[in-house]
């Protein structure tokens, strides 16, 4: 009896032993696939994070269209295609500077917390088969479309005026150099970056107390460097002829301008902005969605405020509703909430327009009052609002609201208001930085090149002496044959240009000046169809 016990006890364990093994199988089976499904998600999750920001980086490049055409509507007709052109060119010169040089110097490794010294060319982007993680080429992609935005930037503070040569070369200097460097201080590892300086965040160099300087989506970055850049080109090129009376000083209006291509251009802008300012997210996974909403939320309090309260500033000042300053006014407000969307709140987004439109009008008139021409008011909008914005961050973050916009560190830096101090310290740095190289960069082109085109060929336009297109006093006449046999005219396709109605009787003379004196063809077609 005892041996059968222990039999049939033997024959239970083996059993027992049998379903464990059955269980311990299963249990590694479904550990082998939860694991697999972690890649998938995981791949995923990179696939998703690349998908949005090339989504973003599109709609920020789209914003091209949007400076073309309000810089388009700004600009007198005679110099419309000049301004196309360059917008067509700065994304491209962009595009290849920024491949070449300027994302090495912008994400590269750090030297010194100065400058990136590696990755020129992507050439250190993953660009196997098998296991590669992010590779990295939708970073590069998303980034070069915030470039094209600074070059455009300059183009219209220096409109109506400045020679090809001269724009090719500020915009390579601009997008090679210049704006690479300022990238790499605050959004690579440099030593105003919030993300990983090489030294630790600025002031304590501990993460546990500082956050380093915090421009989320380019207020400092992107719009200060063109602002001041595109400042420091009007300075140097020069007021057009006509915008100043010499013996009065009082400023003339040149030319109204087209305000369904600046409505266009604006809203345009607008819309590309959700990229601009949502896609700084740089991921849609991990909750990353949460933050790019509240983005989008501020974003638009902040440019509505700020259209409204330019509106009625406007109508307050000058007596009319002015559409232009309006525009201009969300404009404003956008640039304004770009460093500080993540960080405040709706209420702080709404006073952060409110602010911004009064810093659009006052600095309207001080250009004004110091002779500084800048046809866009670019040095205003994005020089002048992008130190607002980069301020408001030190003036209403806080703490809470910085660990929720996905900073890292977790510390009381805004509470203790040293995040305003860096903000100064941050903002001052760009300045100083984009003030010297701008200014040293154009002041070497205009005394070796030249920057301004001869005043002949400003007051024919640049179209015609650029662009080899037919002003109004060059037009050719109607083609053979086409007066009737009764003598009927056709109606004349052309549409007369606007004139600059406040020009002396001498000036309006140049603009008569002959095509041929520009050595340009002229080109043999019927009204209306060229």
């Amino acid at each position: 009896c005892l041996d059968r016990g222990l039999i049939a006890m033997s024959e239970e364990t083996w059993a027992t032993i049998a379903q464990l093994d059955a269980v311990t199988a299963s249990v590694q089976a479904n550990a082998d696939a939860i694991m697999s499904l972690e890649g998938v998600v995981s791949t995923n999750a990179n696939d998703a994070d690349a998908a949005w920001l090339i989504l973003c980086g599109a709609l920020v490049f789209f914003m091209q269209a949007g400076f073309a055409m309000l810089e388009a509507g700004i600009v007198h007709p005679k110099n419309m295609t000049n301004i196309l052109f360059k917008n067509i060119c700065d994304a491209s010169i962009a595009a290849i500077c920024f491949w070449l040089v300027g994302y090495g110097f912008a994400y590269g490794d750090s030297e010194g917390g100065f400058i990136g010294k590696t990755n020129f060319g992507l050439d250190l982007i993953y660009n196997g088969v098998g296991e590669g993680g992010s590779d990295g080429w939708h970073g590069w992609f998303f980034q070069w479309a915030f470039t094209g935005a600074c070059a455009t930037i300059v183009a219209g503070s220096v409109a109506e005026r400045t020679t090809i040569s001269a724009y090719f070369i500020y915009s390579v200097v601009l997008s090679s150099f210049i704006y690479p460097v300022i990238v790499h201080w605050v959004w690579g590892s440099g030593w105003l970056s919030a993300w990983g300086a090489l030294n630790g965040p600025i002031f304590s160099g501990n993460p546990a107390m500082s956050n380093g300087f915090v421009d989320f989506a380019g207020s400092g970055v992107v719009h200060m460097v063109g602002g001041w850049c595109g400042l420091m080109g009007a300075i140097i090129v020069g007021p057009r002829i006509g915008r100043f009376d010499p013996d009065t000083g009082k400023v003339n209006e040149l030319y109204s301008g087209n305000s369904a291509l600046q409505a266009l251009g604006t809203f345009i802008l607008w819309f590309g902005w959700y990229g601009f300012n949502c896609g700084s997210t740089l991921a849609m996974s991990g909750g990353m969605g949460n933050i790019a909403g509240k983005v989008a939320v501020n974003t638009t309090i902040s440019a509505a405020c700020a259209t409204m309260t330019s509106v009625f500033l406007g109508y307050a000042i000058e007596g009319h509703w002015d559409i232009s300053m309006g525009l201009n006014g969300a404009l404003a407000g956008l640039v304004s909430i770009t460093a500080p969307c993540p960080v405040v709140d709706p209420w702080m987004a709404f006073i952060i327009g409110f602010v911004a439109a009064c810093v659009l009008h006052a600095g309207h008139y001080l250009i004004l009052m110091a002779k500084i021409d800048d046809p866009c008011d670019a040095c205003v909008v994005h020089g002048f609002c992008g130190v607002w914005g980069c301020w408001a961050v030190g003036i209403f973050c806080t703490d809470k609201n910085i660990m929720y916009g996905g900073y890292p560190g977790g510390n009381d830096a805004c509470g203790r208001a040293e995040q305003f101090g860096v903000q100064i310290v941050g903002t001052l740095s760009i300045i100083a930085w984009v003030v010297g190289c701008g200014g040293m960069l154009f002041l070497a082109i205009k005394y070796t090149v030249g920057m301004r085109v001869d005043s002949e060929i400003e007051e024919a336009g640049m179209d015609v002496s650029e662009h080899g297109l037919f002003s109004e006093a060059t037009k050719p006449g109607p083609a053979p044959g086409m007066t009737s046999a009764v003598g009927y005219q056709p109606e004349p396709q052309f549409q007369a240009m606007p004139t600059y109605a406040t020009y002396p009787a001498q000036n309006q003379q140049a603009m008569m000046v002959p095509i041929q004196q520009f050595a340009q063809p002229v080109y043999s077609m019927q009204p209306g169809l060229g």
